[in-house]
């Protein structure tokens, strides 16, 4: 997929030329439906030439893109992944490629790409670290655009060498005792501390692998899962779920799909987090803006660090939302879209539009007097 960067920079390439953009749903599981898709492509590449004829327009350019989309389409029976995107000029095929998420079926012939579906797909970028540990052993994955994969688990030394019962201070191991204790008290000490360096080296691995905008999920025995978490840099805390769900001795699949239920609770605590925060900032004039006109204005003035867009707006009103989007990527701005409570209420206190300001324009006016 692409990422974010990518995104912005074939916008800004591409958004003075007439460009022709495919999304497909594909999500199929129904062999007797694998080419279904076939069909709504060519119905929507049909309305298409239709609005591009009724506006007096000339579709050869918009011919000579669908050809080569359909080049890149042409060997394609039972499609993977759930969505598709392919972008084209007249010219040349620009980019094409499946996604992890299911997309709207649309075909669209204009100046630019049409980017706003593609963000939903940039959620499924965010990697996920997992963890599944107890005192002896900690299993690690990686979960990255909708595979998962798991890397080599730690395991602690159990190796307690030659413990002796009596006057305990030194064992016949490289490892030092302590006076008055006993062989068990020692063998605990010893095994505890190796659990901690287990834990810590986990720690050191997931924290890598998230990185500065991926999540954690945490399961396992409760005494691993609270060291763990008490063991995590700050940076990632909001970032961090518990599983009840999962324990050491369970399949990859079975961690997958356990995972990616606690994926989508985090995404959608974090973005009802952030609709919160710039529903405040708007309410007390600070570095928040909510509703329509008021977003629409800030993105032109080029102050949007964060555009919020509800679900149900991208899908009532697709031009306006693409153009916003256009617009953010344009100044470089983070795109999300929200689902779940937050897009709730970013829809009933700000028409499904919001954004988190860079400044507020007093701020501007001030620094210039």
């Amino acid at each position: 997929m692409l990422d974010r960067a990518d995104l912005v920079r074939l916008y800004r390439d591409l958004r003075d030329r007439p460009v022709l953009s495919v999304y497909l749903d594909v999500d199929q599981h129904d062999p007797a439906q694998r080419r279904a898709w076939r069909t709504r492509l060519e119905n929507e590449v049909s309305n298409e030439a239709r609005r591009i004829s009724n506006g007096g327009g000339d579709d050869g350019g918009f011919r000579a893109a669908v050809g080569h989309l359909e080049s890149a389409l042409q060997d394609e029976g039972f499609m993977k992944g759930r969505g598709w995107v392919g972008f084209a000029t007249a010219d040349a095929l620009v980019h094409h490629e499946s996604l992890p998420v299911p997309m709207p079926n649309l075909v669209r012939w204009e100046d630019g790409i049409r980017a706003a579906p593609y963000i939903r797909g940039l959620k499924r970028l965010r990697r996920i670290a997992v963890v599944v540990a107890d005192r002896r052993r900690a299993r690690l994955f990686d979960l990255s655009e909708g595979e998962l994969r798991e890397l080599p688990s730690l395991v602690a030394d159990q190796d307690l060498g030659d413990l002796s019962d009596v006057g305990v201070r030194k064992t016949g191991t490289n490892r030092s005792g302590r006076r008055g204790e006993t062989a068990t008290d020692q063998a605990q000490r010893i095994l505890e501390e190796n659990a901690e360096r287990m834990w810590k080296s986990t720690v050191e691995q997931v924290t890598e692998i998230a990185g500065s905008e991926g999540f954690l999920v945490i399961g396992g025995t409760p005494e691993a899962v609270g060291r763990i978490e008490s063991l995590l840099p700050s940076r990632l805390h909001e970032r961090t779920e518990t599983s009840t769900h999962l324990h050491l001795d369970m399949s990859s699949s079975a961690v997958r799909e356990a995972v990616s239920d606690v994926a989508a609770s985090l995404n959608q605590r974090l973005q009802g987090d952030l609709v919160d925060g710039v529903v405040d900032q708007a309410r007390a004039g600070g570095k928040g803006v909510l509703g329509r006109d008021a977003t629409v204005e800030a993105l032109r003035e080029m102050r949007v660090d964060t555009l919020l867009v509800s679900r149900s707006f991208l899908r009532d009103d697709p031009e306006l939302a693409d153009r916003c989007v256009g617009t953010a990527l344009a100044q470089d701005a983070e795109v999300e879209e929200v689902s779940g409570a937050g897009a709730d209420r970013l829809d009933s206190e700000g028409e499904g539009m919001g954004a988190r300001l860079r400044y507020r324009i007093d701020e501007v006016v001030a620094a210039a007097d």
